[in-house]
């Protein structure tokens, strides 16, 4: 199992940014997809971002051009930047590493963003 952690959350102003990080604990080269994943109060998790192993990236509609996912193999990290935030962004970000033939799927304990004036 690969342990994932998140970090990069906070309260922010609307219009400003914010750049969330999960650190692995083992590599993450054999991961085939990796995501971020948001929750906002009294609503389901849902897509953000995805990324394959090959650098394809997919967005849900209401970020697109607004957040970039990336993923560093070499540091075992995935990254989310997020600008012009709005406040409907507020929810816990997750991340979550997937399909690797070595570890089973892994999610990240969760990293609060705010955004509000």
């Amino acid at each position: 199992q690969v342990q994932l952690v998140e970090s990069g959350g906070g309260l922010v102003q609307p219009g400003g940014s914010l750049r969330l990080s999960c650190a692995a604990s083992r590599s993450i080269f054999s991961f085939s997809a990796m995501g971020w994943y948001r929750q906002a109060p009294g609503k389901q998790r849902v897509l953000v971002a995805l990324i394959s192993s090959g650098g394809r990236t997919t967005y849900a509609d209401s970020v697109k051009g607004r957040f970039t996912i990336s993923r560093v193999n070499t540091k075992n990290t995935l990254y989310l930047q997020m600008n012009s935030l709005k406040p409907e962004d507020t929810a816990i970000y997750s991340c979550n590493a997937a399909g690797s033939p070595y570890y089973g799927d892994s999610w990240g304990q969760g990293t609060q963003v705010t955004v509000s004036s």
